[in-house]
């Protein structure tokens, strides 16, 4: 069996962050957060990645990113526009509605399918994962990744921003193997007291150690056919709402639900940090300062 693939969701606009979040500097060199996702990748026996971008910054992105890693690393390119893998139909429907952007994350995986040709892991670019993750993602991908899906979830309080709400995908777990994913939008904590607000304005209590998704799941290349489905349901349901997203954690959820694919859920002693919002960048700047100084990476990654 090849060597397993990283896949990086990198086509995100940054909305809340103010800008290209997947290519602001971060480490002592210039590195993005998504330099040591694929360096830990790399030290964990993943030999290609491919990164999922919108046209509009390829340039910036060969640049900033493909100059500084690509010679180190098998890297490619995919593209998530608003009209891939979109029946025309519903493309110049959702123009006319005032859509924008793409259709979300399990979209976005959907733009990679003819890069895939072996069990993949796929993860967000602005989120830092840690080395123990990737070395419990990779050893499942090379030995059982061609037969199920995985997900390394982490606590629900060391993923939260103290600058406002975040996303977050609950999960529900039983014997190692994931059950249910229930995508929760208004996440927060205020006096000590986690909740998430509902669409109805009513409060949920979370507990701080709930498992979340962070959007690191692996798959087996044989999940696509299913997800093209679950898209175009989608489509058919959603497509007509300017602002829906098909996202990666409910399509997992419904492939459990469906039994379509057991996703086993890996433990892995791993710190988390991202920017979602442009105040949590000095926090993310600081931990990898932290990790650099304590021989947990090399003051330059990609050394010329």
């Amino acid at each position: 069996m090849k060597g397993p693939i990283l896949v990086v969701l990198a086509a995100g606009l940054g909305s809340r962050y103010g800008g290209l979040k997947q290519m602001d500097k971060i480490g002592n060199n210039g590195e993005a957060l998504l330099d040591y996702s694929v360096y830990d990748a790399v030290r964990s026996g993943f030999k290609k990645v491919v990164f999922i971008i919108r046209h509009y910054f390829e340039e910036d992105f060969k640049n900033l990113i493909l100059k500084r890693i690509g010679s180190s690393v098998d890297c490619e390119l995919a593209f998530q526009e608003l009209d891939t893998k979109v029946p025309a139909v519903i493309f110049e429907a959702a123009e006319r509605a005032g859509r924008t952007k793409p259709w979300g994350t399990a979209h976005a995986l959907l733009c990679v399918k003819e890069k895939i040709d072996a069990p993949f892991a796929i993860l967000n670019a602005d989120d830092f994962y840690g080395l123990e993750a990737f070395n419990a993602m990779g050893a499942f991908l090379k030995n059982d990744g061609a037969a199920e899906g995985a997900i390394v979830p982490y606590q629900l309080e060391k993923t939260l921003s103290p600058q406002g709400t975040v996303t977050r995908g609950v999960c529900k777990i039983k014997d190692d193997y994931l059950v249910s994913v229930d995508e929760l939008k208004s996440i927060e904590k205020k006096d000590a007291v986690i909740y998430n607000t509902n669409s109805d304005g009513s409060r949920e209590l979370l507990e701080p150690d709930t498992p979340v998704s962070m959007n690191f799941w692996g798959f087996p290349p044989a999940v696509f056919p299913d997800l093209e489905r679950y898209f175009g349901d989608f489509l058919k349901t959603s497509g007509s709402e300017p602002k829906s997203e098909c996202y990666l954690p409910l399509a997992a959820d419904w492939l459990v639900k469906n039994r379509l694919l057991p996703i086993r859920v890996l433990k892995a002693d791993s710190p988390w940090f991202g920017v979602t919002y442009k105040e949590d960048r000095e926090a993310a700047v600081k931990r990898v300062s932290e990790l650099t100084a304590g021989g947990m990476y090399p003051p330059s990654l990609w050394k010329p």
